[in-house]
């Protein structure tokens, strides 16, 4: 019992999400897409140069 107020909300937030239509930032996709960012949010570069990383894998126990 009591399942149908939780099952009305999941209904509501499930349509809500079907036909609702977010604003797109067209500029922004399109900065993404084409790798030319403003901003570094990961703070490494795309080509893969790990100088600059903080973490360094050092498998000397390996050896």
């Amino acid at each position: 019992m009591g399942r149908g107020r939780a099952k009305a909300k999941q209904t509501k937030v499930a349509r809500e999400l079907k036909y609702s239509s977010p604003q797109t930032d067209f500029e922004r996709l399109q900065r993404e897409l084409s790798g030319s960012s403003g901003d570094d949010r990961f703070g490494g570069d795309i080509n893969g140069d790990a100088s600059d990383d903080a973490w360094v894998d050092d498998d000397d126990w390996r050896r």
